[in-house]
Protein backbone atom coordinates (compact mmCIF):
# COMPACT_ATOMS: atom_id res chain seq x y z
CA UNK A 1 0.00 0.00 0.00
CA UNK A 2 1.61 3.30 -0.78
CA UNK A 3 1.68 6.04 0.86
CA UNK A 4 0.45 8.40 -1.84
CA UNK A 5 -2.92 10.15 -2.47
CA UNK A 6 -4.93 8.25 -4.64
CA UNK A 7 -5.58 10.62 -7.48
CA UNK A 8 -7.24 8.74 -10.30
CA UNK A 9 -8.81 5.74 -11.02
CA UNK A 10 -5.82 3.30 -11.78
CA UNK A 11 -4.72 4.89 -8.11
CA UNK A 12 -7.90 3.98 -6.60
CA UNK A 13 -7.91 0.16 -8.10
CA UNK A 14 -3.97 -0.22 -6.91
CA UNK A 15 -4.88 1.24 -3.67
CA UNK A 16 -7.91 -1.71 -3.38
CA UNK A 17 -10.31 1.14 -3.01
CA UNK A 18 -12.00 -0.17 -6.36
CA UNK A 19 -12.24 -3.40 -7.94
CA UNK A 20 -11.85 -1.90 -11.30
CA UNK A 21 -11.95 1.84 -13.68
CA UNK A 22 -15.12 0.75 -15.67
CA UNK A 23 -16.52 3.12 -18.75
CA UNK A 24 -18.96 4.56 -16.27
CA UNK A 25 -16.25 5.25 -13.57
CA UNK A 26 -14.21 6.28 -16.17
CA UNK A 27 -16.74 9.32 -17.76
CA UNK A 28 -17.44 10.06 -13.67
CA UNK A 29 -13.71 10.83 -13.47
CA UNK A 30 -13.77 12.91 -16.60
CA UNK A 31 -16.32 15.18 -15.10
CA UNK A 32 -15.15 15.48 -11.49
CA UNK A 33 -11.62 15.48 -9.96
CA UNK A 34 -10.51 12.86 -7.46
CA UNK A 35 -8.07 12.71 -4.90
CA UNK A 36 -7.89 10.60 -1.37
CA UNK A 37 -5.32 10.81 0.88
CA UNK A 38 -3.37 8.04 2.63
CA UNK A 39 -4.96 8.56 5.66
CA UNK A 40 -8.24 8.72 4.97
CA UNK A 41 -7.36 4.92 2.99
CA UNK A 42 -5.63 3.85 6.51
CA UNK A 43 -8.48 4.88 8.05
CA UNK A 44 -10.44 1.78 6.13
CA UNK A 45 -13.86 2.21 7.03
CA UNK A 46 -17.01 2.34 4.15
CA UNK A 47 -18.52 5.65 5.69
CA UNK A 48 -15.02 7.09 4.61
CA UNK A 49 -14.53 5.61 1.57
CA UNK A 50 -17.78 6.72 0.25
CA UNK A 51 -16.86 10.49 0.91
CA UNK A 52 -13.64 9.86 -1.52
CA UNK A 53 -14.05 6.86 -4.19
CA UNK A 54 -16.40 7.76 -7.19
CA UNK A 55 -19.69 5.66 -8.21
CA UNK A 56 -21.67 5.72 -11.20
CA UNK A 57 -24.37 7.11 -9.04
CA UNK A 58 -22.59 10.81 -9.60
CA UNK A 59 -23.53 10.31 -13.68
CA UNK A 60 -27.05 11.15 -12.46
CA UNK A 61 -27.97 14.76 -12.56
CA UNK A 62 -31.46 15.85 -11.80
CA UNK A 63 -33.17 18.93 -12.67
CA UNK A 64 -32.89 20.92 -9.75
CA UNK A 65 -28.99 20.27 -9.16
CA UNK A 66 -26.43 23.34 -10.10
CA UNK A 67 -23.08 24.12 -11.25
CA UNK A 68 -22.77 27.08 -8.44
CA UNK A 69 -25.15 25.61 -6.06
CA UNK A 70 -24.99 28.30 -3.18
CA UNK A 71 -24.08 31.33 -5.43
CA UNK A 72 -20.80 32.39 -4.95
CA UNK A 73 -20.31 33.79 -8.45
CA UNK A 74 -23.07 36.02 -8.01
CA UNK A 75 -21.76 37.82 -4.80
CA UNK A 76 -18.27 37.99 -5.84
CA UNK A 77 -17.38 41.50 -6.21
CA UNK A 78 -13.63 40.60 -7.48
CA UNK A 79 -12.01 37.45 -8.84
CA UNK A 80 -11.34 35.31 -5.36
CA UNK A 81 -13.90 36.95 -3.22
CA UNK A 82 -17.92 36.18 -2.12
CA UNK A 83 -19.07 38.93 -0.07
CA UNK A 84 -22.58 38.00 0.66
CA UNK A 85 -23.04 39.39 4.28
CA UNK A 86 -22.11 42.86 5.19
CA UNK A 87 -19.71 41.97 7.79
CA UNK A 88 -17.59 39.13 6.21
CA UNK A 89 -16.48 37.77 3.22
CA UNK A 90 -15.05 34.61 1.68
CA UNK A 91 -11.68 34.15 0.28
CA UNK A 92 -11.22 31.49 -1.69
CA UNK A 93 -6.92 31.47 -1.32
CA UNK A 94 -6.63 27.81 -3.52
CA UNK A 95 -8.55 26.03 -5.37
CA UNK A 96 -6.75 23.18 -4.71
CA UNK A 97 -7.62 20.25 -1.87
CA UNK A 98 -5.82 17.33 -0.11
CA UNK A 99 -8.96 15.62 -0.98
CA UNK A 100 -12.00 15.85 -3.85
CA UNK A 101 -15.53 15.00 -1.65
CA UNK A 102 -17.56 13.40 -3.58
CA UNK A 103 -20.64 15.74 -2.37
CA UNK A 104 -18.56 18.81 -2.46
CA UNK A 105 -20.81 22.01 -3.66
CA UNK A 106 -17.77 23.29 -5.40
CA UNK A 107 -16.74 19.95 -6.97
CA UNK A 108 -16.95 21.34 -10.35
CA UNK A 109 -14.37 24.34 -9.88
CA UNK A 110 -11.99 23.01 -7.18
CA UNK A 111 -8.42 22.13 -8.79
CA UNK A 112 -8.84 24.65 -11.95
CA UNK A 113 -7.14 27.75 -11.08
CA UNK A 114 -4.82 27.04 -8.38
CA UNK A 115 -3.23 29.46 -6.47
CA UNK A 116 -4.18 33.36 -6.55
CA UNK A 117 -1.94 35.41 -8.71
CA UNK A 118 -0.15 38.52 -6.19
CA UNK A 119 -2.40 40.47 -8.88
CA UNK A 120 -5.76 38.88 -7.98
CA UNK A 121 -4.42 38.72 -3.98
CA UNK A 122 -3.78 42.78 -4.70
CA UNK A 123 -7.70 43.29 -6.11
CA UNK A 124 -9.20 41.40 -2.95
CA UNK A 125 -7.20 43.58 -0.34
CA UNK A 126 -7.83 46.63 -2.40
CA UNK A 127 -11.27 45.62 -1.72
CA UNK A 128 -11.33 44.71 1.47
CA UNK A 129 -9.27 48.12 2.67
CA UNK A 130 -12.39 49.98 1.09
CA UNK A 131 -14.91 48.28 3.19
CA UNK A 132 -14.16 48.98 6.64
CA UNK A 133 -17.81 46.99 7.23
CA UNK A 134 -16.01 43.79 7.22
CA UNK A 135 -14.81 42.40 10.08
CA UNK A 136 -13.96 38.91 9.66
CA UNK A 137 -12.79 36.82 6.40
CA UNK A 138 -13.14 32.87 6.05
CA UNK A 139 -10.24 31.73 3.93
CA UNK A 140 -11.70 28.92 2.01
CA UNK A 141 -10.74 27.25 -1.29
CA UNK A 142 -10.22 24.46 -2.36
CA UNK A 143 -8.36 24.25 1.38
CA UNK A 144 -6.28 27.18 2.50
CA UNK A 145 -4.09 24.94 4.58
CA UNK A 146 -2.51 23.67 1.14
CA UNK A 147 -0.92 26.79 1.00
CA UNK A 148 2.75 26.64 2.28
CA UNK A 149 3.36 27.97 6.07
CA UNK A 150 5.95 30.71 4.24
CA UNK A 151 2.89 31.73 1.52
CA UNK A 152 0.20 31.49 4.49
CA UNK A 153 2.26 33.85 7.04
CA UNK A 154 2.68 36.11 4.36
CA UNK A 155 -1.13 36.38 3.35
CA UNK A 156 -1.81 36.78 7.01
CA UNK A 157 0.48 39.21 7.42
CA UNK A 158 -1.52 41.63 4.69
CA UNK A 159 -4.63 40.74 6.20
CA UNK A 160 -3.43 41.55 9.86
CA UNK A 161 -2.46 44.81 8.14
CA UNK A 162 -6.06 46.10 7.50
CA UNK A 163 -7.30 47.92 10.83
CA UNK A 164 -10.67 46.73 10.71
CA UNK A 165 -10.42 42.91 10.34
CA UNK A 166 -11.20 41.44 13.64
CA UNK A 167 -10.91 37.74 12.98
CA UNK A 168 -9.62 35.43 10.24
CA UNK A 169 -11.27 32.17 10.06
CA UNK A 170 -9.97 28.74 8.34
CA UNK A 171 -12.41 26.47 6.80
CA UNK A 172 -11.03 23.10 6.21
CA UNK A 173 -10.37 19.55 6.13
CA UNK A 174 -6.53 19.40 6.15
CA UNK A 175 -6.38 18.53 9.60
CA UNK A 176 -8.43 15.67 9.59
CA UNK A 177 -7.58 14.39 6.14
CA UNK A 178 -4.10 15.29 6.10
CA UNK A 179 -2.88 15.67 9.41
CA UNK A 180 0.81 15.93 8.93
CA UNK A 181 0.66 19.37 7.45
CA UNK A 182 -0.07 20.56 10.94
CA UNK A 183 3.17 21.86 11.89
CA UNK A 184 5.06 24.04 14.30
CA UNK A 185 5.67 26.24 10.87
CA UNK A 186 2.16 26.37 10.34
CA UNK A 187 1.38 27.11 13.64
CA UNK A 188 3.97 29.67 13.65
CA UNK A 189 1.86 31.21 10.85
CA UNK A 190 -1.78 31.35 12.24
CA UNK A 191 0.23 33.58 15.26
CA UNK A 192 -0.78 37.08 16.43
CA UNK A 193 -4.45 37.10 14.84
CA UNK A 194 -7.89 36.16 16.41
CA UNK A 195 -7.92 33.09 14.30
CA UNK A 196 -10.68 30.34 14.32
CA UNK A 197 -10.44 26.98 12.44
CA UNK A 198 -13.49 25.03 11.23
CA UNK A 199 -12.74 21.59 10.70
CA UNK A 200 -14.48 19.41 8.14
CA UNK A 201 -15.45 16.05 9.21
CA UNK A 202 -18.35 13.73 8.88
CA UNK A 203 -17.71 10.50 10.37
CA UNK A 204 -16.11 9.31 13.77
CA UNK A 205 -13.92 6.84 11.77
CA UNK A 206 -12.30 10.39 10.29
CA UNK A 207 -10.83 10.85 13.95
CA UNK A 208 -7.68 8.89 13.85
CA UNK A 209 -4.80 8.83 15.86
CA UNK A 210 -3.18 10.76 13.47
CA UNK A 211 -5.54 13.32 13.34
CA UNK A 212 -6.34 14.03 16.82
CA UNK A 213 -2.79 14.63 17.48
CA UNK A 214 -3.08 17.56 14.78
CA UNK A 215 -5.94 18.78 16.30
CA UNK A 216 -4.48 18.48 19.68
CA UNK A 217 -1.58 20.44 18.14
CA UNK A 218 -3.87 23.24 16.56
CA UNK A 219 -5.49 23.51 20.06
CA UNK A 220 -2.85 23.95 22.27
CA UNK A 221 -1.40 26.28 20.11
CA UNK A 222 -4.95 28.87 21.49
CA UNK A 223 -6.41 27.90 17.86
CA UNK A 224 -10.31 28.01 18.71
CA UNK A 225 -11.66 25.05 16.83
CA UNK A 226 -15.45 24.57 15.29
CA UNK A 227 -16.64 21.87 13.14
CA UNK A 228 -18.92 21.31 10.16
CA UNK A 229 -20.25 18.73 9.08
CA UNK A 230 -22.35 17.51 5.78
CA UNK A 231 -25.81 14.65 6.30
CA UNK A 232 -24.93 12.51 3.75
CA UNK A 233 -27.29 9.76 3.37
CA UNK A 234 -25.66 6.32 3.62
CA UNK A 235 -22.81 7.95 5.82
CA UNK A 236 -23.76 9.48 8.73
CA UNK A 237 -27.52 9.92 8.53
CA UNK A 238 -28.42 8.26 11.84
CA UNK A 239 -28.25 9.15 15.65
CA UNK A 240 -25.95 6.52 16.58
CA UNK A 241 -22.72 7.79 14.01
CA UNK A 242 -23.68 12.10 14.53
CA UNK A 243 -23.64 10.87 18.29
CA UNK A 244 -20.12 9.25 17.95
CA UNK A 245 -18.68 11.97 15.72
CA UNK A 246 -19.71 15.12 17.57
CA UNK A 247 -18.66 13.28 20.44
CA UNK A 248 -15.41 12.68 19.17
CA UNK A 249 -15.42 15.74 18.44
CA UNK A 250 -15.99 17.29 21.93
CA UNK A 251 -13.49 15.08 23.23
CA UNK A 252 -10.97 16.71 21.10
CA UNK A 253 -11.33 20.33 22.36
CA UNK A 254 -13.73 20.81 19.27
CA UNK A 255 -16.71 22.22 19.03
CA UNK A 256 -19.97 21.17 16.82
CA UNK A 257 -21.03 24.20 15.12
CA UNK A 258 -22.50 23.16 11.46
CA UNK A 259 -24.35 20.36 10.06
CA UNK A 260 -25.44 21.13 6.79
CA UNK A 261 -27.94 19.94 4.54
CA UNK A 262 -26.20 18.65 1.30
CA UNK A 263 -26.02 21.30 -1.64
CA UNK A 264 -27.77 20.84 -4.79
CA UNK A 265 -23.94 20.19 -6.42
CA UNK A 266 -24.94 18.36 -9.64
CA UNK A 267 -24.26 14.61 -9.51
CA UNK A 268 -25.04 14.66 -5.54
CA UNK A 269 -28.73 13.43 -5.21
CA UNK A 270 -27.24 9.84 -4.05
CA UNK A 271 -26.14 11.51 -0.65
CA UNK A 272 -29.08 13.99 -0.39
CA UNK A 273 -31.82 13.38 2.78
CA UNK A 274 -34.36 14.82 3.16
CA UNK A 275 -34.92 17.89 6.04
CA UNK A 276 -38.02 16.28 7.44
CA UNK A 277 -34.99 13.52 8.11
CA UNK A 278 -32.74 15.86 8.91
CA UNK A 279 -34.90 17.55 11.72
CA UNK A 280 -35.72 14.17 12.99
CA UNK A 281 -32.08 13.01 13.92
CA UNK A 282 -31.74 16.81 15.39
CA UNK A 283 -34.20 15.78 17.68
CA UNK A 284 -33.18 12.15 18.54
CA UNK A 285 -29.55 13.65 19.36
CA UNK A 286 -31.12 16.11 21.75
CA UNK A 287 -31.52 13.15 24.28
CA UNK A 288 -27.93 11.21 23.42
CA UNK A 289 -25.98 14.88 23.57
CA UNK A 290 -25.70 17.67 25.66
CA UNK A 291 -25.81 21.23 24.08
CA UNK A 292 -22.09 22.01 23.76
CA UNK A 293 -22.05 19.24 21.22
CA UNK A 294 -25.00 19.82 19.26
CA UNK A 295 -24.22 21.61 16.03
CA UNK A 296 -26.94 23.95 14.18
CA UNK A 297 -28.76 22.09 11.49
CA UNK A 298 -28.57 24.39 8.41
CA UNK A 299 -29.70 24.62 4.37
CA UNK A 300 -27.49 27.27 1.99
CA UNK A 301 -29.97 28.62 -0.03
CA UNK A 302 -29.31 27.51 -3.69
CA UNK A 303 -29.08 30.76 -5.39
CA UNK A 304 -26.58 31.96 -2.97
CA UNK A 305 -28.91 33.49 0.07
CA UNK A 306 -26.95 32.55 2.91
CA UNK A 307 -27.74 29.98 5.17
CA UNK A 308 -30.39 29.55 7.73
CA UNK A 309 -31.19 27.04 10.53
CA UNK A 310 -33.72 24.51 9.44
CA UNK A 311 -36.19 24.89 12.81
CA UNK A 312 -39.67 26.12 12.19
CA UNK A 313 -38.73 30.00 12.29
CA UNK A 314 -37.16 29.36 8.78
CA UNK A 315 -38.47 26.32 7.13
CA UNK A 316 -41.93 25.91 6.96
CA UNK A 317 -43.12 22.45 5.55
CA UNK A 318 -46.08 22.75 3.28
CA UNK A 319 -46.17 18.88 2.36
CA UNK A 320 -45.23 16.40 -0.29
CA UNK A 321 -41.42 17.49 0.03
CA UNK A 322 -42.25 21.44 -0.57
CA UNK A 323 -40.56 23.87 2.04
CA UNK A 324 -41.27 27.39 2.05
CA UNK A 325 -37.62 28.80 3.27
CA UNK A 326 -36.67 32.38 4.94
CA UNK A 327 -33.80 33.75 4.67
CA UNK A 328 -31.49 36.19 7.27
CA UNK A 329 -33.07 39.18 5.53
CA UNK A 330 -37.01 38.19 5.39
CA UNK A 331 -37.27 37.14 1.96
CA UNK A 332 -39.38 33.64 1.25
CA UNK A 333 -37.91 31.24 -1.42
CA UNK A 334 -39.54 27.39 -2.19
CA UNK A 335 -37.42 24.23 -1.71
CA UNK A 336 -38.16 21.06 -3.18
CA UNK A 337 -36.81 18.06 -1.33
CA UNK A 338 -35.93 15.08 -3.65
CA UNK A 339 -38.03 11.69 -3.51
CA UNK A 340 -36.55 9.00 -0.87
CA UNK A 341 -37.80 6.68 1.50
CA UNK A 342 -38.67 7.78 5.15
CA UNK A 343 -35.07 7.55 7.33
CA UNK A 344 -34.77 4.04 8.94
CA UNK A 345 -33.44 5.39 12.85
CA UNK A 346 -33.43 2.18 14.36
CA UNK A 347 -30.49 0.82 16.20
CA UNK A 348 -29.42 -1.50 14.02
CA UNK A 349 -29.11 0.48 11.33
CA UNK A 350 -26.90 2.87 13.14
CA UNK A 351 -24.59 0.86 14.26
CA UNK A 352 -24.00 -1.16 10.58
CA UNK A 353 -23.45 3.32 9.61
CA UNK A 354 -21.53 3.98 12.21
CA UNK A 355 -19.15 0.73 12.46
CA UNK A 356 -18.88 1.29 16.31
Amino acid sequence: MTSRASENLSDLVRDGRLPEATAELEEVAQQFRIRMTAAMRDAADPGVDAQFVPTPAELTIRPEELHDPIGDDAYSPVHGLTHRYPDRVILHSTQTCEVYCRFCFRRETVGEDGTLTEAELDAILSYLADHPQIHEVILTGGDPLVLSPRRLGRLMTRLRALPHLEVIRFHTRVPVVAPHRITPELLEALRGSTTYMVVHTNHPAELTEEARGALARLADAGVPLLSQSVLLRGINDDADTLTALFRGLIRNRVKPYYLHHCDLARGTSHFRTTIAEGQTLMAALRGQLSGIAIPTYVLDIPGGYGKVPLTADYAQSLGAGRWRITDWQGNVHDYHDPDHQPLDTNSEHGQNKSGT
